[in-house]
């Protein structure tokens, strides 16, 4: 029985899952733990051990751990991230205004080299002088590098000079743009190395926390990561591309839910403590976005699910507009730590703030907020403003009320951007403190919930009157929103697959009646054509009111709670490999990708040495990335119109993809 038991582990932005699995009988064991930023560690040996302890089997009967993360994707909605240094060679700063990569960039450094090459792989000298100049003090600002060269894809050359210069100098990670995309696109390519490069100190922390515990353990076995498309890859090959992991935590669930409900045609909605995500399972697979996810608002150039996220879940900000005469709730996207959940962890520090603010005759403008470190280690603070430092130093890990805290208006921004930065938490209102209230969640502090929902019941509307008249009473209000606001964004996310993305369910007059079922003489009415599949461990509580809101059937399987952890072990290793023939003159075919630049003078020539390349590259990412024995298939994609009556090759696509099963230990 205890024969190849298969270790799934999820690292959520407030929930670590752990399932023990066997292909012959499904899960045997559950558990879960805090997700412990600082240490991440804490949070999946918690996890690890206590799913251990309830399927009583020794840890040799362990022969894979795979591990999906949310940690990437809530990183890209929430604004956070390392600094990274971005050079660009071979482009100029009009190209920042292309594709968002100004907006994403934002204050991080960027620096222009001379170089890059041609659709062809021709070279303009590189000029590095730039760059050697700036180097030294680039290094001490920054977490990392990123390179976007132009024409890459085709000649990664200068990319690759770059990169060993800056490890020279700085010894700090470097993400090259033609290891993450054959694609052409060098702004959006850029844009995609960026995020990567951001993510990188965070996925290392995280797949190093968990080898370290794992090691520790005596389980010395492979251990794999969830793509974003919901395919595995090894934990190495996972390091250097961390981007590659946004929508990880997602893709996982869409596979745990096939697995665990059997449904061939569904719509997922998977609700955690940062994020909604939604997608749809077609014919038993995920559909995947073929222009590249987008997170954050930034569409990149990782293949992976055709997934929307939201942010929106139990640990979302609870927004309070009291201007109307009646007040209005919003939730997200931003995460806070939720008041139940700080006092659990630091107890008086948090109640007795709370109670005093209570007593106070009057409501005070940051009443029921806290700061706290989220206890990132001191190097990942580089590069902060005089403000920024002088701020951070007042806080502390243990929470500090926000009324304390600050002083001056502009320090909010000052706050807001280490936030955004990851190493500060704000701890508030939320849903999931509404919960605790109404007793339908109860692992935390439920005095420390009931005290906030107190303070923010207190407060008036524009008629002058209480938000509400009892702390249950604003609770319900919130779940109420939680309730119609996911119902808003699974809607928003089918009708954008359905291609009316058009339509803004939040805005709808017409959508608005139909989720209220409002009468009139004219009947809206809304309905999918597929189940609801409800995941995450408040699916049950949330989902079926959901699912009757949008007229379907709600599916809630038995393991909703770790479906995505169940996800990391079901998948397999998938792999492919883009190789490109074009004609820079007549007679002359250059085969790129995969390898070297080579001409050739006949087309046939180049077709063949372009395929077995293409396979044979496929063949070997697939088993790096820990497939056991896998198998190639190839597509082809020829774009040759005719001209002046005989057909001229513009440019062949060889696209060879293999997969397999991870590769297993065998005792």
């Amino acid at each position: 029985m205890t024969a190849h038991l298969l270790l799934g582990i999820d690292t959520g932005g407030t929930y670590t899952d752990a399932v023990l699995f066997s292909e012959a009988t499904g899960v045997i064991a559950k558990a879960k733990a805090l997700t412990t930023r600082h240490d991440l560690s804490v949070g999946i040996s918690g996890a690890v051990e206590a799913v251990l302890q309830k399927a009583q089997v020794p840890v040799s009967a362990i022969s894979l751990v795979s591990l999906s993360t949310t940690l990437a994707t809530n990183a890209l909605v929430e604004g956070q991230g390392g600094r990274a240094g971005l050079i660009m060679i071979g482009f100029g700063p009009e190209d920042l205004k292309r594709d968002g990569l100004i907006e994403a960039l934002g204050s991080d450094p960027v620096l222009f080299l001379p170089g890059g090459h041609n659709v062809h792989g021709g070279e303009t000298p590189l000029d590095m002088r730039a760059l050697d100049e700036a180097l030294p003090e680039l290094g001490r600002q920054v977490s990392s590098f990123a390179i976007a060269g132009y024409f890459a894809v085709r000649n990664p050359d200068h990319e690759k000079r770059v990169r060993e210069r800056i490890r020279e100098v700085s010894h700090l990670p470097v993400t090259c743009s033609h290891e993450l995309s054959s694609k052409l696109g060098g702004p959006r390519r850029a844009l995609t190395t960026l995020l990567n490069a951001r993510l990188v100190s965070m996925i290392d922390r995280l797949i190093g926390s968990c080898e370290d515990f794992l090691k520790g353990r005596g389980i010395d076995v492979p251990m794999m990561v969830v793509r974003g498309d919901g395919a595995l890859i090894s934990a190495a090959e996972a390091r250097l591309r961390p981007i590659e992991t946004i929508l990880s935590g997602p893709a996982a669930s869409l596979v745990g839910a096939r697995h665990l409900t059997g449904l061939e045609n569904a719509v997922v909605s998977d609700i955690g403590g940062t994020t909604t995500d939604v997608a749809v399972l077609e014919g038993g697979r995920p559909r995947l976005d073929a222009d590249g996810a987008v997170v954050g608002g930034f569409r990149t150039m990782v293949e992976a699910v055709a997934m929307r996220t939201f942010g929106l879940g139990g640990d979302s900000e609870v927004r309070i507009d009291d201007r109307g005469l009646k007040a209005k709730f919003e939730l997200g996207p931003r995460r806070f730590l939720p008041l139940s959940l700080a006092a659990h962890l630091h107890g008086e520090a948090v109640l007795s703030v709370l109670e005093k603010q209570l007593r106070s005759p009057h409501a005070g403008r940051h009443d029921g907020r806290f700061a706290v470190r989220t206890g990132l280690p001191d190097h990942l603070a580089s590069g902060l403003q005089p403000q920024e430092q002088a701020l951070y130093d007042r806080i502390r890990l243990v929470p500090v009320a926000l009324a304390d805290l600050l002083v001056t208006t502009a320090q909010r921004a000052t706050l807001d951007r280490l936030v955004a930065r990851g190493l500060v938490h704000i701890s508030g209102l939320t849903p999931s403190d509404a919960m605790h209230v109404l007793g339908r969640q109860s692992q935390w502090n439920a005095e420390a919930a009931r005290l906030g929902l107190e303070l923010a019941a207190r407060g008036r509307d524009g008629s002058g009157q209480p938000i509400a008249i009892s702390a249950k009473l604003l609770a319900e209000m919130v779940v109420d929103r939680l309730t119609r606001q996911s119902s808003e964004v699974i809607l928003q996310a089918c009708l954008h697959e359905d291609g009316a993305g058009a339509i803004d369910p939040a805005a709808s007059l017409a959508v608005d009646r139909a989720l209220k079922r409002e009468p009139g003489i004219v009947r809206f009415s809304i309905g999918l054509d597929r189940p609801l599949v409800g995941l995450g461990a408040s699916a049950p509580v949330y989902y079926p009111v959901i699912a009757d809101m949008l007229g379907t059937a709600a599916s809630i399987p038995g393991e909703a709670d770790v479906a995505n952890a169940v996800g990391a072990v079901v998948g397999q290793v998938r792999a492919t490999v883009t190789v490109f023939v074009t004609t820079p003159e007549e007679g002359i075919f250059v085969v790129n990708g995969a390898g070297i630049s080579e001409r050739f003078l006949k087309q046939e020539h180049a077709f063949d040495v372009a395929r077995l390349r293409a396979e044979t590259m496929a063949l070997e990412t697939a088993r790096a990335n820990g497939a056991e024995q896998p198998v190639a298939t190839l597509h082809e994609e020829i774009d040759a119109p005719e001209i002046e009556g005989g057909r001229k090759l513009m440019e062949a696509r060889f696209i060879a993809s293999a997969s397999g099963r991870p590769r297993i230990a065998h005792f």
